[in-house]
């Protein structure tokens, strides 16, 4: 396995298996992306941008919705980002290691910079997997309001119910549930194109929006609420950075099946369905989504609404839990506890501390902003931003990997961050109506994820510092042997080229060493998933000594079991659990005043140091086999 090809060949997808491939991302990919109808429109008209109802407003408008997306979603993700796979997979933190690979460690301040903007949006994520899930299921309720409004007051009740519903099923798993996403999401916008269709054909002028002169004449009317507008009309675009996310899990060819053959027509249709009511019914724009609709048809779309904006939820929570694991192998995040919820699928996973911090995050949203329009000023932020942090990797993968040129770069890339940075620029304008949120908890998440691994790095510094050589240690060893036990000891290490910590603590205090001392190394590579066959190297460094690597990629779980039935079937080197310890060293880091980091930084990585998941529990090894033996460590 070469750990440092740039990409894979797309594997072939036989024609039968493409049909389910699509249904399924029609339920995961675009269910953010799919619930912006609820909102985005409305908010545009919202008082604050002071922009009139009029022909020439909506008609700009909507061009400006429909050309924003054909330029964003299909063309930025659709067709260039999606070229920057790592070996098939998508995302901020899979991009950030395909660009880490061609930047140099001699090159260390782009390799910072590259880690830097890179850990900021995987920050920016979290941010975004809060405000997601209260907007939608909000918006989604606040269709009761229309349809009576006796049911104002229970509004928020009603959807503080569904978000603890949601977020407490996540520890039993939602394969079952996951099995509706992509039915219900199809039926989601089948219905809201035939809410659409009814009313373009009552008023088909808006169909004239497809012109982008509309779009032209609206900034030259408006060129400073036109400005500030931008940032309702990205809500429209929210939910389109997951389409680059989750191309591992359906593959580029299903996702562009699904775009184009059913979501970007229904979201379109649907929005201009709502542009030609409000050109009839100006007092509709209150909420044109649900307005539109005919009595009979309200109540069933709430509840379709309310379950589509579930299944949106549902796909930023699990993307958390799936990016949170990814952060930890690529040494971003501490270590946490990790549950499986099916034997079948390795991505379903549940992070109990993600899932209860997200879930206190959205009900205090929920009841800080009461409303989808004030959690609308808080919404773009996080997306654009994590947008524009995309584009800045992509340009690095541009260059070093593609080995495009500076103009064939400017052009392609620079073009996608421009218009990302217009958006994230009219985002920021409404940091004081409520982006304020998304930043700090941004600032704040960044500020732990950096301090993680700049900690980690010292850490590591200075053990090496206070290390001895392996193979000189071997050497005097095999000189003087200690007295020796049966059975095998398993020495966790970082490091392949200097003595465990724990085995010189071992032999300080037990003055032994066991018939086989084995030294096993987790090494997480820059890929998604190493092929079985090159999971573990084995190595004999003689007398009774062996060295073990096991090889994982980023998107797949360490286990103690795995790694020890590899060695079983490809080496012939039996382990007897019974037989076996495990030793590990635990670092009990002390803050001192040492170069490397700000004092207060010191005291926040010792902390989280301290509450990091146990390696025992994240690495499955059985508690009664292991003997953890503590050393104290300043930074």
């Amino acid at each position: 396995m070469n750990a440092s090809s740039a990409t894979a060949p797309a594997a072939y997808v036989p024609r039968k298996a493409i049909a389910p491939l699509v249904v399924g991302a029609i339920g995961v990919v675009f269910g953010d992306i799919g619930t912006s109808p609820l909102y985005a429109l409305k908010e545009a008209f919202s008082p604050e941008y002071g922009i009139p109802l009029s022909r020439t407003s909506v008609l700009g408008l909507l061009s400006l919705i429909v050309w924003s997306m054909f330029w964003v979603v299909a063309m930025k993700y659709l067709i260039v980002m999606m070229r920057a796979d790592n070996n098939g997979e998508g995302g901020i933190l899979a991009l950030l290691a395909l660009a880490l690979r061609e930047v140099k460690k001699t090159e260390p301040r782009l390799r910072w910079a590259v880690i830097s903007i890179g850990i900021f949006g995987a920050a920016m994520f979290y941010g975004d997997s809060m405000i997601t899930p209260a907007i939608s299921v909000l918006s989604a309720v606040e269709g009761l309001e229309i349809a009576t409004p006796a049911f104002s007051k229970y509004v928020i009740p009603i959807t503080l119910g569904i978000l603890t519903g949601l977020f407490v099923i996540q520890r039993h798993g939602t394969a079952k549930m996951g099995a509706l996403f992509g039915p219900v999401t199809i039926v989601w916008f089948l219905a809201i194109a035939a809410s659409g269709a009814s009313h373009i054909v009552d008023n088909p002028e808006v169909l004239g929006a497809l012109n982008p002169a509309h779009a032209v004449t609206f900034f030259e009317l408006y060129p400073t609420q036109g400005f500030f507008v931008l940032g309702a009309v990205f809500l429209a675009l929210t939910g389109g950075e997951a389409l680059y996310a989750d191309m591992g899990h359906f593959g580029k060819k299903p996702i562009r099946i699904a775009w184009f053959g059913l979501v970007m027509p229904a979201l379109i249709i649907n929005y201009f369905g709502q542009a030609a009511f409000v050109l009839s019914n100006p007092a509709g724009i209150k909420n044109p989504f649900y307005l539109m609709l005919p009595s009979w048809a309200l109540m069933p779309m709430v509840v379709l609404a309310t379950f589509a904006t579930v299944i949106a939820s549902q796909a930023v929570i699990s993307g958390a839990f799936s990016v949170t694991r990814q952060a930890i192998l690529l040494g971003y995040v501490p270590r946490l506890n990790i549950e499986h919820t099916s034997s079948k699928e390795i991505g379903q996973i549940y992070v109990p501390f993600i899932n209860w911090s997200l879930y206190v995050a959205v009900v205090l949203l929920v009841l800080g902003f009461q409303s989808s329009d004030n959690l609308a000023s808080a919404y773009g932020l996080a997306v654009a931003a994590t947008m524009v942090i995309e584009c800045l990797l992509a340009w690095v993968v541009a260059r070093r990997i593609w080995k495009w040129n500076a103009p064939m770069t400017g052009l392609v890339i620079g073009s996608m961050l421009v218009i990302d940075l217009v958006f994230l620029a009219s985002n920021a304008t409404k940091i004081h109506h409520g982006g304020w949120f998304p930043m700090i908890m941004g600032l704040v998440i960044f500020t732990m994820l950096i301090t993680w691994r700049r900690g980690r790095s010292l850490m590591f510094h200075r053990l090496s510092e206070q290390g001895i050589p392996l193979k000189p240690f071997l050497d005097s060893l095999r000189a003087s042997p200690p007295t020796k036990v049966e059975g095998t000891a398993i020495f966790m290490t970082s490091s392949t080229t200097a003595v465990p910590h724990a085995l010189l603590h071992n032999l300080k205090h037990n003055r032994v060493l066991h018939d086989k001392t084995v030294f096993l190394t987790i090494v997480t590579h820059d890929v998604p998933v190493v092929p079985a066959e090159d999971r573990v190297q084995y190595e004999r460094l003689g007398e009774g000594f062996y060295r073990l690597e096991a090889w994982y990629g980023f998107k797949e779980q360490p286990d103690i079991d795995e790694i020890l039935n590899s060695c079983r079937v490809r080496y012939g080197l039996g382990f007897d659990l019974m037989d076996t310890s495990f030793f590990l060293s635990r670092e009990t880091v002390v803050p001192a005043d040492m170069p490397g980091m700000a004092r207060w930084r010191d005291h926040l990585f010792a902390w989280m140091s301290r509450n990091a998941t146990r390696a025992t529990d994240f690495f499955n090894i059985p508690t009664n086999r292991v003997v953890e033996l503590g050393t104290h460590v300043e930074i």
